[in-house]
């Protein structure tokens, strides 16, 4: 019995030794770029080890030696009654059975974990440092600058978003605006949700001017690897100076380049709608 119990331990550890190399070359062929869950498949492998282990040595061979002793049949149930038992299994059971076992553990470990918000920032922004965006209709639910003398209110479905790329980028924004009343509702509304406390944003980097050529010009003295816009006319004359650029529109507009992508809002852009 001891031989037969080593003997199935051996062979359900090779079956598991083979579905885990299947498992770990799936996830080893994933991008380059996916590094973070290259590292949590490394460490999970790990685990999985030490937990398969810790089972192998509580589970089959114990199991077996709890097994009461079989009782001898007396005559009158001898012809009625038939015993069970590991070694009267056919083969092919007992090893589909082990595979099976070995299958259920690594699936259980291999799990999808859910990337954070802050991994899908710096995943959707390639890495990149340095972002400038475009107030109105984006961070703030006014939309035109005759809109912001009379109030500007920061839109709550983005300011986590906004939050995290500040955590990993370097964040300007900027809008026309008609007055200098303007700027004042535009930089106490930001203040107010909290957007200047994170310590990645300060207010000289909320930026204002009153043309939209001149918006254009920020964008291009700062040279950002990411600037975020809904005019399609700005969009367009800064596709060949930026590395990449959102095009924030309701309605899904003719990608202006290679470089361009769009959304109907910069949230939704990153998932969180």
């Amino acid at each position: 019995m001891a031989e037969s119990s080593k003997e199935e331990i051996f062979q359900l550890i090779k079956r598991f030794g083979a579905y885990l190399t299947i498992k770990m070359s799936n996830l080893f062929s994933i991008s380059l770029r996916n590094l973070d869950s290259r590292s949590v498949g490394a460490i999970a492998g790990f685990a999985v080890a030490i937990v398969f282990t810790w089972r192998l040595l509580r589970s089959p061979a114990g199991g077996q030696r709890r097994q009461p002793k079989r009782q001898s049949p007396t005559t009158g149930s001898s012809g009625a009654t038939t015993q069970s038992s590991p070694s009267s299994m056919p083969s092919g059971v007992c090893s589909s059975s082990e595979d099976l076992r070995a299958q259920n553990v690594v699936d259980e470990f291999f799990q999808p974990v859910k990337p954070t918000l802050g991994q899908i920032v710096r995943q959707k922004l390639s890495e990149g440092r340095k972002v400038t965006c475009r107030l109105l209709g984006i961070v703030l639910e006014e939309s035109t600058p005759e809109e912001l003398q009379k109030q500007a209110t920061v839109r709550s479905s983005v300011l986590e978003v906004l939050l995290e790329i500040t955590k990993f980028c370097d964040l300007y924004l900027m809008e026309r605006v008609l007055d200098d009343e303007s700027e004042q509702k535009v930089l106490a509304a930001l203040d107010n949700a909290g957007v200047f406390t994170s310590g990645g944003l300060v207010k000289d980097k909320v930026l204002f001017c009153s043309t939209e050529t001149g918006r254009s010009s920020f964008v291009r003295q700062l040279e950002p690897d990411w600037h975020i816009d809904s005019n399609p006319e700005i969009i367009m004359q800064l596709a060949r100076f930026i590395k990449y650029q959102l095009h924030v529109s309701h309605t899904k507009p003719e990608r202006a380049a290679a470089n361009v992508f769009s959304s109907p809002s910069l949230e939704q852009f990153f998932g969180c709608m």
